[in-house]
């Protein structure tokens, strides 16, 4: 299936437990207020992503490693000690996320299912071929569809949740600065930097040369506005159920009960299901590229297409961020405190992951006649300037409204 490492990616880092919380919780405090962020997450994410694909693809060699080589150790090595603390933050969440789900489905204590969460991720990404993963794990999250059909069923009058995004402002009982902090946090969920790091190590997975650079627009045109329609819809059921009640998010049973109020059990079903399959995606995702940064940087074997007897050390990396989620997990910190700390993390990691790949897609020694084009760069500078911001504004902001509340 051409598109499915998009829809993996779309479904398992735009639209994971972070994505899934934070949208929730903007909706059910800001209404759709601020939609246009995700609008500006979706492009600014579809164009770097496709900036990284590309690179992959005429090189035949991953984001990471080049950027090592063209920017040089030190360079590289700060970008990786960024993403690597982001992806193990992230990789907690998304277990953590699992658990939650899981819960909801059994009724079980989450912190019994954190240990089989983990123990079914590694199990996949040791045994399981990276295409099967793409296709099981992406089509299986699709069923997240369900939060886009609950605003049809519940009716919602659609002139008012116009009224809430155009044109954008915060509502009378929110602060501006608490508006501008989920405005970060929503587009470093957006944005999250593993998601490029994955997107163009799997198209090293399966092969991709300069004759699969339409396949690498189809995966981004496909997947990434997709998972940015789920994110608007989850907005909107809160927007249409949680807003006026004055049910602020804290909890997964939240985030689905417009779903359950708008189809009932069936629909709740489908949706906990696609849950379970969006963050168990993520989670591989953040495994792997935990995995994918740390052998690219220091030159070790990797990628699922090899045995792990001749990429031991790029399994092990996996197999130990998997465990040190768990252990994090299992102190019984909160996994939505986590996500939502992990976005906001994001926001702040995200010019060391965009600035190398804007430089790379221009350098011609690595593309040749595929470098960007004038638009690209144009795009890929504005772009620059508003991550900048956002990571300069994440932590201020993080302060002065204690973490948004």
């Amino acid at each position: 299936m051409g598109a499915a490492l998009g829809i993996l990616t779309a479904i398992g880092g735009f639209v994971d437990i972070g994505d899934l919380v934070t949208n929730a919780v903007v909706g059910s405090r800001f209404g759709l207020s601020l939609a246009w962020v995700v609008v500006v997450g979706v492009v600014g994410i579809c164009l770097f992503a496709s900036m990284a694909g590309r690179v992959a693809a005429v090189s035949g060699r991953a984001t990471f490693e080049i950027v090592r080589e063209r920017l040089g150790p030190r360079a590289a090595g700060a970008n990786l000690v960024a993403s690597f603390a982001i992806n193990l933050l992230t990789l907690t969440a998304e277990i953590g996320g699992i658990a939650l789900a899981l819960h909801l489905a059994s009724s079980v204590e989450p912190r019994l299912w954190i240990p089989v969460a983990g123990l079914a991720v590694w199990l996949v990404l040791w045994r399981v071929k990276f295409e099967v993963m793409e296709n099981v794990a992406g089509l299986m999250g699709l069923l997240l569809v369900g939060f886009a059909v609950a605003p049809f069923l519940l009716g919602p009058d659609w002139g008012e949740l116009m009224r809430q995004a155009v044109p954008p402002s915060p509502p009378g009982t929110e602060h501006v600065a608490t508006y501008w902090y989920y405005a970060v946090a929503l587009f470093g969920a957006a944005m999250t930097p593993y998601e490029v790091f994955f997107f163009s190590s799997g198209a090293v997975e399966e092969r991709w040369t300069a004759k699969d650079l339409a396949t690498n627009r189809v995966n981004v045109l496909i997947g990434f506005p997709l998972g940015g329609l789920l994110s608007l819809s989850i907005a909107a059921c809160a927007a249409v159920v949680l807003l006026p009640a004055g049910i602020e998010v804290s909890a997964l049973s939240q985030i689905v009960l417009p779903v359950a109020q708008a189809g009932g059990p069936l629909l709740l079903a489908v949706v906990i299901v696609g849950i379970v399959a969006a963050t168990f995606g993520a989670a591989l995702e953040t495994a792997l590229s935990s995995g994918y940064s740390l052998a690219q940087y220091l030159g070790w074997s990797w990628g699922t297409f090899r045995r792990p007897a001749h990429a031991a050390r790029f399994h092990l990396t996996m197999i130990v961020a998997v465990l040190l989620g768990v252990g994090i997990l299992m102190t019984s910190v909160d996994p939505v405190m986590v996500t939502e700390m992990s976005v906001v993390f994001s926001a702040v990691a995200l010019p060391l992951t965009y600035v190398p790949i804007l430089v790379v897609a221009n350098d011609p020694q690595y593309m040749g006649r595929y470098v960007n084009g004038r638009v690209v760069n144009a795009l890929g500078t504005v772009y620059l300037v508003i991550v900048l911001v956002a990571a300069v504004a994440a932590i201020p902001l993080m302060i002065a409204t204690g973490a948004g509340s």
